[in-house]
């Protein structure tokens, strides 16, 4: 591609999934996910990682110190980036934390608003500016490669704004990021924006420009794509649009935006576009967060077509209504149909036609899910693998697992399970309840089996696939001492898809260190509040979250 560029402008891809990603309400990730997706995300060649925020919590400076340290043994080169506030402890927290990486990243910030300096910060301008100089100036004593922010900079002064840009320049920063941070700006303004910042600095010898908006107004890739036009090189985005709120730029829409109006923007980026797909479907499965069916690119919807114009138009030509070819961004456009009969050599293949690369234990859970699923299913097609991959990314230890339940419910009957789970230790308990539906009973019987002290936040059913013997794809979400867990499961059944996704998160929060009571019965029905104040976990089916 760098052959072909000539006069045009190579974009950063700067990914931010696991930080600001991460902060998506509800999500939290293990150890070993973060790991899993910093691999994928390399795979996908995104030029910076920014892995997380050390200073925030012990588990946060661990999990980005081992994906520093992994990153050394990958194929690809990306940079290793850690986020810190204008503070001495978060930037030696940070340096800390990414030293180990062959290309480390120190990024630092402060607000620089007038709201946010008075009602947050309490400081006037001149401490801000000293700050931030401090700041980068102790970041470049320990790495090369120091990224600055003001943050809330489209409600911040352009004056003030191009004064603390300049002395953080002078001070060592290499990477200048503009952050919408609250989604306030509109394209045109905040294209001025960024042009009146980068006109302050020489065309050669100055540093990056970069852009971080958020999506709170639907404009963050809007006005990412806006800034480059004005001079912006680095796009700060998430994979799925995840992050604070209503999230971040989506990161395949604004590679694709760039690939696909590649003649307009006369830019281009070095990311990996078959991985698309695959990588939207890590995050999804591991985060919890269903792509609607309407997201642009990677969602389920973004290459059908009802209308009969349409159908006409694509069998005839694709191009006539399709901008983008499904298999540019990893998506399949086959269909292989495998069954119980199938064996590991086709299974195998096919996932290699899809563009899934597992890792050899990963493979064999997939492939004895899939046995499972085609002994119950007879066909398996590519929606029924991608769901089945999407369960086998990371290991989780099995504290709990399921060897049968069973419902007795009606209209006119109370429901009641009875679950038996396996223990660990080689043990099995069964316990029965009752719920005001059959979801609800299962969890109140899985509950007293594992004496854990958990609070349903959320539940949601999805059909993974079509058909009438599609599969459910069920994800919950546990709270358990302050922290959330996040499980999936998924089966023809739902009921047992809906159980496989509650013990899923169960067996996460004893891998993290939680504790079941020896004889269980010591958790409290789970029950997920809603903004009405009354509760919900009875029906398989809708989603459900707490309010907040």
């Amino acid at each position: 591609m760098d052959a072909q560029a000539g006069t045009e402008r190579r974009i950063i891809i700067f990914d931010t999934t696991l930080r600001d990603g991460e902060q998506s309400p509800g999500v939290s990730l293990s150890h070993s996910e973060k790991l899993e997706m910093a691999a994928q995300l390399a795979r996908l060649a995104v030029d910076v990682i920014e892995a997380g925020f050390p200073i925030s919590s012990p588990g946060d400076f661990a999990a980005v110190r081992a994906i520093a340290e992994a990153s050394r043994d990958w194929e690809q080169n990306p940079v290793i980036c850690a986020l810190s506030r204008a503070i001495k402890a978060d930037i030696d927290a940070a340096w800390r934390a990414v030293q180990a990486s062959r290309r480390p990243r120190i990024h630092t910030f402060i607000s620089t608003s007038p709201v946010q300096m008075q009602y947050q910060l309490r400081k006037s301008e001149k401490e801000v500016l000293n700050q931030a100089v401090e700041a980068v100036t102790l970041a470049r004593s320990y790495c090369e490669d120091v990224e600055f922010s003001a943050m809330d900079a489209s409600r911040s002064d352009l004056r003030f704004l191009k004064e603390i840009y300049r002395a953080a320049f002078e001070a060592g920063a290499t990477t200048l990021n503009v952050p919408d941070t609250v989604g306030y700006a509109l394209p045109a303004e905040f294209a001025a924006l960024v042009r009146e910042i980068a006109s302050v600095f020489p065309a050669d010898g100055g540093p990056v420009i970069s852009v971080h908006t958020h999506n709170d107004l639907g404009l963050a890739v809007a006005n990412a794509l806006a800034a480059l036009d004005a001079g912006a090189t680095q796009i700060e985005c998430a994979v799925n649009g995840i992050g604070e709120r209503a999230g971040n730029a989506s990161l395949e829409e604004c590679v694709m935006a760039v690939h696909t109006r590649r003649d307009v923007l006369r830019a281009y980026s070095a990311v990996r576009t078959g991985e698309i797909y695959r990588t939207s479907r890590m995050v999804s499965a591991l985060t919890g967060i269903v792509v609607p069916p309407n997201k642009a690119v990677v969602g389920a919807n973004a290459f059908a077509h009802e209308s009969g114009i349409h159908q006409d138009g694509v069998l005839k030509m694709p191009k006539t209504y399709e901008i983008m070819d499904p298999v540019s961004i990893g998506r399949p456009q086959s269909r292989l149909v495998l069954g119980k009969l199938s064996g590991s050599h086709a299974f195998r293949n096919r996932l290699a036609e899809l563009g899934i690369r597992l890792p050899e234990e990963q493979i064999a859970r997939a492939f004895a899910q899939f046995k499972e699923l085609a002994d119950r299913k007879g066909e398996i097609g590519d929606g029924d693998l991608e769901a089945i991959v999407g369960g086998a990314l990371v290991a989780v230890p099995e504290a709990f697992s399921l060897e049968y339940f069973q419902i007795s419910t009606g209209n006119r009957s109370v429901p009641t399970a009875t679950v038996k789970l396996r223990i660990q230790d080689g043990s099995s308990r069964e316990e029965a309840a009752t719920g005001d539906g059959p979801v609800h009973a299962m969890y109140h019987a899985v509950d007293r089996l594992t004496g854990l002290p958990v609070v349903l936040t959320d539940y949601a059913l999805n059909a993974a696939t079509s058909g009438k013997d599609a599969l459910g794809e069920v994800t919950v979400k546990l709270e358990y001492k302050g922290h959330v867990y996040s499980g999936r499961g998924v089966s023809t059944d739902v009921l047992e898809a809906s159980l496989r996704a509650y013990i899923h998160a169960l067996n996460k929060i004893v891998a993290n260190g939680g504790r079941a009571m020896p004889n269980g019965r010591g958790a409290q029905t789970p029950a997920v509040e809603t903004a009405a104040g009354g509760t919900t976990a009875g029906n398989a089916g809708g989603s459900a979250g707490p309010a907040r």
